[in-house]
């Protein structure tokens, strides 16, 4: 079997690395992709250190000519991707009174256009390999976070976008599925943390306490969900949302 070519998006830090590495470990060559290449340093050397193969690539989602640029990279220098894990990222939570057209259009832009941006520019590869897959990280706060009309709203929307693609591509052997974390550690939830006034240490106590499985959840934990959608034996599941949050969500 060839080796399989995945690029992660927004996998500089947090749950995008802990993917990258997962994907690397599980044998794929992996593109890890952010805002600023030179970002990306840490997790391709972690990668190589563990005898894989990986590629930093700078690019802005949200921008279509820096997509195709990205995507042009991969295909030159590690080959043509068919798995694509979008999770690119930000946040601009605030109360909707106190929302602004910026964090509007900036979360919303990342997160959804950078993510059709991203699956159009990669899309052509996994139909001429008769084979892909594509994550889309979505989100508890897709069923309603105070704060986050934003970030509700893009990721309510991932799961919409999420089930469409299941169903144009699947005829071409790509499935598409969505991963929607609950509480996880990283430095996205740090800055909330700073943002509230709490020290991140008492913000993951106070979140766990209404966690079932009494834990916030670590990046491992979403790229072992992603290692499952993105392998071989799951090509009878496509246009699915998974909840990794400890516990139900409703």
């Amino acid at each position: 079997m060839p080796q399989r070519i995945a690029i992660v998006t927004g996998s500089a830090r947090g749950i995008g690395a802990g993917v990258a590495k997962r994907l690397a470990a599980n044998g794929m060559a992996v593109a890890v992709l952010d805002l600023n290449e030179a970002d990306c340093a840490q997790t391709v050397a972690e990668i190589e250190k563990a005898g894989g193969k990986a590629i930093a690539v700078g690019a802005d989602v949200a921008v279509a000519d820096q997509v195709q640029a990205a995507v042009a990279k991969v295909v030159a220098e590690l080959g043509e991707p068919t798995v694509l894990v979008n999770n690119a990222g930000v946040i601009r939570d605030n109360m909707l009174f106190k929302m602004t057209e910026s964090d509007w259009d900036t979360v919303l832009g990342v997160h959804l256009r950078g993510a059709f941006l991203m699956t159009r520019a990669t899309q052509q590869y996994m139909v001429n390999a008769k084979w892909g897959r594509i994550v889309n990280l979505s989100s508890t706060s897709a069923v309603g976070n105070r704060g986050q009309a934003n970030y509700s709203a893009a990721k309510a929307g991932m799961q919409g976008f999420t089930k469409t693609l299941a169903i144009e591509l699947g005829k071409f052997g790509v499935t598409a599925n969505a991963v929607a974390p609950g509480f996880i550690a990283t430095d996205m939830t740090a800055a909330t943390a700073a943002r509230v006034g709490m020290s991140f240490e008492d913000f993951q106590k106070a979140a766990a306490s209404q966690i079932p499985v009494q834990r916030v959840g670590k990046p491992e934990d979403i790229a072992a969900a992603i290692s499952y959608f993105t392998s071989e034996e799951a090509s009878f599941v496509s246009g699915q949302v998974l909840y990794v949050a400890g516990g139900p969500v409703s």
